[in-house]
């Protein structure tokens, strides 16, 4: 019997809430033996304080006052 071999293709898609949907669409397509979505590790809150760092969402103020006084408006 001669081995088969698999080919993947990767598909990124922008909108999470449509992946159940193209998962059963794909599964359908002649040929696909199977579909896998894998699971996204949760990030602690370390590792999102750090993202935010990175990608500038940090903010700096002058004094807890100052702070205070953005908040409220």
């Amino acid at each position: 019997m001669e081995a088969v071999s698999e080919n993947q293709m990767i598909v990124s898609v922008a909108d999470a809430s449509m992946m159940k949907e193209l998962k059963r669409a794909i599964s359908l397509m002649r040929g696909v033996a199977k579909v896998t979505i894998p699971r996204r590790k949760k990030l602690s809150a370390y590792e999102l304080s750090m993202r935010d760092l990175k990608e500038g969402r940090v903010y700096e103020y002058e004094s807890l006052d100052d702070l205070i006084k953005e908040i409220e408006g």
